[in-house]
């Protein structure tokens, strides 16, 4: 929200990039395919890349960084594209979406990583405009996300070289869903772990342990919803940019996003169900803890009464009723006998009751 204060006073379509600030330079590459023939190389300008537009071949042009505002110009005048999408663009607190435009698509998708020692996960703005046979992907930062859909159009693996643009961007959309089943595959084995510890040692951090993963399960949830039906909009409506025979991958892919919302909100009932489990073993361990102080106060409640009364300062000597027993020759040990006799005679009780 911080960042939103940027563009305070801005009219719609000003380009400002609402992100983490970066220093490092842009990077472009350019990959472009047919059944028959593939290229991948890097380049210095999105200039490089304009003449492909017109070209029957699959183009796919990746821009790691978003803080170039004069790329992103350049790219609205090369590619005729409105300056709100660009504007979009930059901004990174997006929600996955998807804007059908006359001649091109575009959409926002989150990407998730997840840190397995901070327990927590982390976002990248994915941007896809799809134009004809061409792919203009915009990602936050550097990082190959896609290699492996890389190589599979490298070596023709499958069906991708044999369909157009929005097979591939299909292909992307489908890689960024499946990260989404391995982020959960690593909260599960997260949840065990923390299942365990609760079980085990209820250790009074566990408490913040279990709200970072309930915050960490809001972030996953907060991203499939938009997601999911983004890509519903897509498989229903009517689309130029989209042939006929996508559809149904497009539909399979709603159903992945339909099973990682059912796993998350799986995950949240049972990391609901950790807090009320560790609420209820530190509840139990209270009240251990409150049983053994009553058993102490209660063998002591008796003893307590004994010494106060013996040791009250009575004159044996005044009258004979004055506590006679002060002057017994073995006073002293009987008072310790006595209280050594109710004590034991309070525990064994108090083990036949089961209270200990």
């Amino acid at each position: 929200m911080k960042w939103r204060s940027k563009k305070a006073g801005l009219p719609p379509g000003s380009y400002v990039f609402l992100g983490e600030k970066r220093q490092e330079e842009i990077q472009l590459n350019l990959m472009t395919y047919n059944e028959t023939d593939f290229e991948f190389r890097n380049i210095e300008k999105i200039e490089d890349a304009v003449d492909y537009k017109e070209k029957t071949d699959v183009t796919w042009v990746n821009i790691y960084g978003l803080h170039d505002i004069d790329l992103l110009k350049k790219i609205e005048t090369a590619f005729t594209i409105h300056p709100l999408v660009l504007e979009d663009v930059l901004n990174t607190t997006q929600r996955p979406k998807i804007e059908i435009y006359d001649d091109y698509v575009f959409a926002v998708i989150k990407m998730i990583y997840y840190d397995a020692e901070e327990a927590e996960i982390s976002t990248e703005q994915i941007s896809i405009i799809l134009q004809n046979n061409f792919i203009i992907c915009f990602q936050e930062r550097k990082g190959d996300i896609f290699h492996a859909l890389r190589e599979r159009i490298k070596n023709s693996v499958g069906r991708i070289r044999k369909n157009q643009a929005d097979y591939l961007a299909y292909a992307i959309m489908d890689v960024i869903v499946d990260n989404y089943f391995s982020v959960l595959e690593k909260l599960s084995d997260h949840i065990e772990m923390l299942d365990e510890e609760v079980s085990d040692n209820p250790e009074p951090e566990m408490a913040q342990k279990i709200n970072m993963l309930k915050r960490t399960l809001l972030m996953l949830r907060k991203n499939t919803w938009p997601l999911r039906e983004m890509i519903h909009q897509i498989a229903r409506d009517e689309n130029p940019q989209f042939r006929k025979s996508t559809i149904p991958f497009l539909r399979d892919l709603y159903d992945h996003t339909v099973q990682v919302i059912d796993t998350t909100e799986n995950y949240w009932e049972m990391a609901s169900g950790l807090k009320d489990m560790y609420m209820s073993m530190v509840s139990n361990r209270m009240n251990e803890v409150m049983k053994v102080l009553t058993i102490i106060a209660t063998i002591f409640i008796p003893l307590s009464f004994i010494a106060g009364v013996y040791g009250m300062n009575f004159d044996t000597g005044a009258s004979p009723f004055n506590m006679p027993e002060l002057s017994f020759t073995f006073g002293y040990p009987l008072f310790w006998l006595l209280c050594i006799a109710i004590g034991g005679g309070l525990l064994f009780l108090f083990k036949r009751k089961n209270w200990l």
